[in-house]
């Protein structure tokens, strides 16, 4: 199973992108099965990747934002594999627990520190992906299972800043890592979007050559080949800070890209486009650099060169680790999944990153599954969410889910044409964001034809005629013609999130 970061749906050369050059996972597609209504369960890095892991909402398994960690109380899919005699690997980006040292500002909460939270401590220190962990010489090591792996290869943070075990090899390969590793040490060039760097990094020593190559030796040297595996390799990129290494910075320029969607083109723009915009049109940019921002239509453009050069890395990739499985003769006797942990706005409506406007761009994402038993060159529109990953896994592979699990097996639903008519998408936020009053707690029902958004503590909401307008781009929220459609998807997202409730643990006596 290969994880990007922050890749759109759309930026695959198989999911329709006209420029981006990216044979090998296209290849996959060819041979597999290709979702083209995939979505996350939260357009957000870290309670996605639980709900992956999981199959269950944020809201559920507990890491509902960017900064918390999945208990070690949780279960996984990884963990019931790994009990029914499979092999686990992870080599990459978990994020499963925080990888930065920085603390919340809770001041806009009137936090007392004295209190304390609603669910006890476990006994379990949720810092084993802190970047203070792999300062020494050596390689970090951690209990084990982490989370169900039994072999973990961890890579924390994004770009040439990359830290975990990743970071302890590339002190060992070289003298100079700290200066390879400085984003104001950088070659020469003409592009001025934010984070954008032109890295005197190696190809050889960027973290996706990286994972690549552990990858690669795990297959030669560790799969046991009487013995089945989970392998799950996650990529660091294509997240900005954009900086394609060597010859990937030249693969594109500017030039090749149009903005489908440009912020022009937005009706009677929502508050939080408003807020981005007038930050624009005041020159001011986001004070950290995971904060989305608006950018001109020129530096959107060099964002979408600069992160395909990136995608097609990856892509190159994953045709090394495709060749590896073969030369393992491995390759008939194994599904290969390729699908991302969320979106990017990536010129959407003149933004770049992503944050808590929710836009089709962040929350729907590749999702390629090749089986040498399931339909082959084939695509499928059966709406799908992150957390039927884990029940497919486990149905695929014989392994009985454990209760409380909430997603749907997906190659059933394919099967008999009776996949979900609509799907929840959560957004849970730490820190106010985007002139919101307060951290966003949006709920979002999306259908085929309608998408209705909540933002509770605000006086609006979102929604959108898809059917009619798949760029969503007139709100109706505010039009008394569609009165009765606000209401009667409100019921249903009302049904939806009622439906979420954790079922687990079964009650143990009637009363």
């Amino acid at each position: 199973m290969i994880v990007s970061d922050q890749q759109r749906a759309d930026w695959l050369g198989c999911y329709g992108h006209e420029v981006i050059k990216t044979p090998h996972i296209d290849a996959l597609a060819e041979q597999g099965l290709r979702f083209t209504d995939f979505h996350t369960a939260s357009p957000v890095c870290m309670p996605n990747r639980a709900s992956i892991m999981t199959g269950r909402y944020p809201s559920v398994h507990g890491l509902r934002y960017n900064g918390c960690a999945l208990s070690t109380r949780a279960n996984t899919f990884v963990e019931l594999l790994r009990q029914s005699g499979y092999q686990t690997a992870a080599i990459g980006k978990s994020h499963l627990q925080p990888f930065t040292p920085f603390s919340i500002d809770r001041s806009h909460q009137h936090f007392n520190e004295s209190f304390t939270e609603a669910w006890k401590e476990t006994l379990a220190p949720y810092v084993h992906e802190e970047p203070g962990r792999y300062n020494s010489s050596g390689r970090y090591s951690f209990p084990k299972p982490y989370y169900g792996y039994d072999h973990v290869d961890m890579v924390t943070g994004h770009g040439i800043e990359c830290s975990g075990h990743y970071r302890q090899w590339l002190n060992e390969q070289t003298a100079n890592a700290a200066e390879l590793t400085d984003p104001t040490q950088q070659l020469e060039h003409d592009y001025g979007v934010p984070q954008a760097c032109r890295t005197i990094m190696p190809e050889a020593l960027y973290p996706t050559r990286y994972i690549e190559n552990q990858t690669v030796e795990w297959l030669k040297h560790s799969a046991d080949p009487e013995q089945p595996f989970f392998l799950f390799v996650s990529f660091p990129d294509p997240h900005h800070p954009f900086n394609p290494p060597g010859k990937y910075w030249d693969r594109y320029r500017p030039e090749q890209f149009d903005l489908d969607n440009p912020a022009e083109d937005i009706e009677e723009k929502p508050p939080m486009l408003q807020y981005a915009y007038d930050r624009l049109s005041q020159g001011l940019y986001p004070n950290t650099s995971q904060e989305s921002f608006m950018a001109t239509t020129r530096h959107c453009k060099e964002a979408m060169a600069l992160t395909a050069g990136m995608i097609e890395m990856v892509d190159d990739a994953v045709g090394s680790i495709h060749t590896a499985l073969r030369e393992a003769g491995l390759d008939e006797n194994t599904v290969f999944i390729y699908t991302s942990d969320h979106g990017d706005y990536l010129g959407d409506a003149n933004l770049l990153l992503k944050g808590p406007w929710i836009r089709t761009s962040t929350h729907q994402v590749p999702f390629v599954w090749r089986d040498p038993e399931a339909p082959n060159g084939q695509k499928t529109d059966v709406m799908s969410s992150a957390i039927d990953i884990a029940p497919t896994i486990l149905a695929r592979a014989g392994v009985p889910p454990y209760f409380g699990i909430q997603g749907r097996d997906l190659l059933q639903d394919v099967k008999t044409g009776q996949g979900r008519q609509q799907l929840l998408i959560e957004h849970n936020d730490n820190v106010p964001r985007m002139g919101l009053t307060a951290p966003s707690r949006s709920r979002t029902l999306y259908q085929k034809e309608w998408r209705l958004t909540i933002y509770p503590g605000e006086d609006w909401g979102e929604l959108y005629h898809t059917a009619a307008d798949p760029h969503h781009r007139k709100n109706l929220w505010f039009d008394t013609e569609f009165a009765l459609k606000k209401g009667e998807l409100l019921e249903q997202l009302a049904l939806e999130i009622t439906a979420t409730m954790d079922e687990s643990p079964r009650s143990i006596r009637r009363a």
